[in-house]
């Protein structure tokens, strides 16, 4: 459906700078960018969708049936969209009761009047909107435009929880832990600024130069961003394979000295800790698509890799099945969401946990944004290293956590925030 272009001449004429900037005036945008890193796995290099031919939100008289709907309607075009973290109060019935400072709403998906989409065989645009004219788009997306003023740099964010706070909050959980109630939760915490002005594309662009990072979005919905530089995926369906990659181990790198780099990496592929963690998350993941694959047909395909980011290095394992033809999308996500990351064990205990003990609503943070193919394969990232901005109330936030055990260091724990979000301190303090 809708009317294709390919476009010539990209490295003189076209910038994805160019097309975000006039896309981001759009009440929707969604802008996806691996980054130039590679994998087998990506399908796409840059996504771009603007602009709402249809659009679900999520309501609760019909959901799940809607969205299901939505996609099916509109199997052949291109859709985009969000899953924020309190969705678990509609597919598990874990209650969320604390409020939203940001605004996105609990699920979106649209189809975008214009995507631009680039990969092997260069950049396409594809207008999905009969009414637009593909020459009259394609002139306004790429003439030059007005630079924009610099975004003024917040003052330094505030956290909800002081590093007492904190640390006296992972010893509750610890308490838990040794009770039986859960393995590892994923504890977070919020930092946040109010009455900020800024420019969110400008900030976006910022905050990927400092940390490229493969499933990096921005993402507007109305007075509703985010930006993100996120290195996880979620979930990814090609064909009938099902793919999740689930982070957990982390290590600051050295940018300055190779060899303590060099070490530090090598240290977290031994550490047994966080080992431990990585294939407690992997067994969750296992456990939550042998629900909807075919018997026998999930696998580990990578335990424990070791992939190197600008700020961290990540242990990062990789596990996939064959889905069962009958598996619906939001099946899917009744299975997997939110992810084995961003929750802990056992997942349903945990959430229960992170809503009592965290003093934030997570919103889109720890859930995920990403596409629909018109073939019906998708990709979604996992909404970490991220800022989230309301540019009608001026709130500006952003969250970080880590994975607690019994045998966590509450001290240790948080520095590892601190590392997770060196990024966006840099970005918004200048720090």
């Amino acid at each position: 459906m809708g009317k294709s272009l390919i476009i010539e001449g990209v490295a003189d004429t076209l910038t994805w700078h160019k097309l975000l900037n006039r896309a981001s005036l759009f009440g929707s945008c969604c802008f996806l960018d691996n980054l130039s890193y590679q994998s087998s796995l990506h399908a796409h290099d840059v996504l771009l969708g603007a602009g709402v031919l249809s659009r679900y939100d999520f309501a609760a008289g019909d959901f799940p049936a809607g969205a299901d709907e939505f996609i099916a309607s509109n199997r052949g075009r291109w859709i985009f969209g969000h899953l924020s973290y309190e969705l678990h109060e509609a597919l598990h019935g874990i209650a969320a009761s604390k409020p939203d400072r940001v605004g996105f709403p609990l699920m979106t998906l649209f189809v975008p009047q214009i995507c631009f989409r680039a990969g092997a065989d260069g950049v396409e645009m594809v207008v999905q909107d009969d009414t637009l004219d593909p020459d009259v788009l394609l002139r306004e997306f790429t003439m030059e435009q007005q630079p924009a003023q610099p975004s003024p740099r917040s003052r330094a964010l505030n956290p909800r929880l002081s590093r007492q706070e904190y640390v006296a909050t992972v010893k509750k959980l610890q308490d838990h832990s040794l009770r039986g109630d859960c393995y590892e939760i994923n504890f977070c915490q919020e930092f946040f600024a109010g009455n900020v002005l800024l420019d969110p594309v400008q900030v976006y662009q910022a905050l990927v130069q400092q940390s490229p990072n493969p499933f990096s979005c921005y993402y507007r919905q109305g007075d509703a961003h985010l930006m993100c530089a996120s290195p996880e995926r979620y979930l990814a369906r090609r064909g009938d394979k099902i793919i999740s990659q689930p982070i957990k181990g982390t290590a600051p790198r050295h940018a300055n000295d190779p060899q303590a780099d060099a070490a530090a990496r090598e240290a977290l592929r031994l550490d047994p800790k966080e080992q431990s963690e990585n294939v407690m998350v992997v067994d969750l993941v296992r456990n939550d698509l042998s629900r909807v694959c075919a018997q026998g047909s999930v696998q580990v395909d990578e335990l424990f890799g070791i992939y190197s980011y600008p700020q961290v290095h990540q242990m990062i394992s990789t596990i996939s099945g064959t889905v069962r033809a009958d598996v619906s999308f939001t099946e899917l996500l009744k299975a997997t969401f939110p992810m084995g990351s961003m929750t802990g064990a056992p997942k349903m205990r945990v959430m229960e946990l992170i809503e009592q003990y965290e003093p934030s609503r997570r919103g889109l943070f720890s859930g995920s944004v990403g596409y629909v193919a018109p073939n019906g394969d998708f990709d979604f990232n996992v909404v970490i290293r991220s800022i989230l901005y309301n540019s009608q109330s001026r709130y500006l936030s952003y969250f970080v956590g880590s994975g607690i055990t019994w045998y966590a260091a509450a001290e240790q724990e948080y520095e590892e925030c601190l590392w997770k979000a060196a990024a966006i301190r840099t970005v918004l303090e200048g720090g």
